[in-house]
């Protein structure tokens, strides 16, 4: 099924390799505070950290109870980064297979260029139906996340 994808693109005053430092941090991942009815993430740990990251795992426990695993499929500190989603809780995992998080990185003169995009990946209809708003919700989550990230 075709996904479903949403995008913005933002201003940093940082370097791309300095985005990237705060990506590692998981004691930042709090800051995203969802929107509306999407929760937040209330705590987010390596369970796996490879020396180059990719394949590196991280589980997230957020705000509503509920928890999956983000996995860097992508890592280039001058250029990109991506996740993949995945180990979602009931009901998510009941209508999406993954999602795939890209952030990628064009310099310039103040700073960097960012692209925030996120691919939701429904299992079915009824997944792509209910997805839908809540991709909506997830782009509200990801502005008021890069101004908080912009601090």
């Amino acid at each position: 099924m075709k996904p479903i994808i949403i995008r913005i693109q933002r201003h940093n005053n940082q370097t791309p390799q300095e985005i990237c430092a705060a990506f590692l941090d998981t004691d930042r991942w709090p800051e995203f505070q969802g929107y509306s009815i999407l929760p937040g993430i209330k705590s987010a740990r390596f369970e796996t950290r490879t020396s180059n990251m990719i394949g590196s795992r991280i589980r997230v426990h957020n705000t509503d109870e509920s928890s999956h695993v983000e996995e860097i499929i992508e890592w280039d500190e001058n250029r990109k980064l991506a996740l993949r989603f995945q180990e979602f809780n009931s009901p998510l995992k009941n209508l999406a297979s993954h999602f795939i998080e890209e952030w990628t990185f064009a310099p310039s003169q103040s700073g960097t260029e960012v692209i925030r995009s996120m691919s939701m990946y429904p299992k079915n209809v009824l997944g792509w139906v209910m997805l839908f708003p809540i991709s909506r919700l997830m782009k509200k989550a990801f502005e008021k996340n890069a101004s908080q990230l912009e601090k």
